[in-house]
């Protein structure tokens, strides 16, 4: 099936695509900051440069948009066109993501991935989301995944 648009609008479409401060991981952080968490974000010194870093906690949170990272769920289809550089293209982002996983639990931090599913669509509640971050971060446990 062909694109909907020329090229060269994809390619601006594209282009305005952010990898930092999205949508969700601004209402990730806002109820975070909400519900008394402190965080910095975007540390460049840590693997896979967290979107939240809470020290205190030794935790790292990663929201993670369900396309980009190939999440497997109602978010996320294989595009029509291109399809072989996408599959390399998010394939390498799983191995990207496994690798800064690993890196972190092995030198002691915990990690937090959110989904973008868990914050889009109808009946979506981000203090849910907030509330299930918030046990784990008060809890023993070195990983947490919240998706929708």
């Amino acid at each position: 099936m062909a694109d909907m648009v020329d090229s060269a609008t994809r390619s601006r479409m594209m282009s305005g695509i952010r990898g930092k401060n999205t949508m969700p991981e601004l209402m990730i952080r806002k109820a975070l900051h909400g519900a008394g968490y402190r965080f910095q974000i975007h540390r460049k010194d840590l693997p896979g440069k967290p979107d939240l870093v809470l020290p205190k906690y030794r935790a790292v949170i990663f929201v993670h948009g369900c396309f980009w990272h190939g999440h497997d769920c109602a978010v996320f289809k294989w595009p029509k066109t291109r399809e072989k550089f996408w599959r390399e293209k998010i394939e390498r982002t799983h191995v990207t993501d496994t690798n800064a996983r690993e890196a972190l639990l092995a030198s002691g931090w915990r990690v937090g991935v959110v989904w973008e599913c868990a914050t889009r669509g109808a009946g979506k509640n981000i203090e849910e989301v907030v509330q299930s971050l918030s046990i784990w971060l008060h809890s023993n446990a070195k990983l947490i995944e919240v998706q929708g």
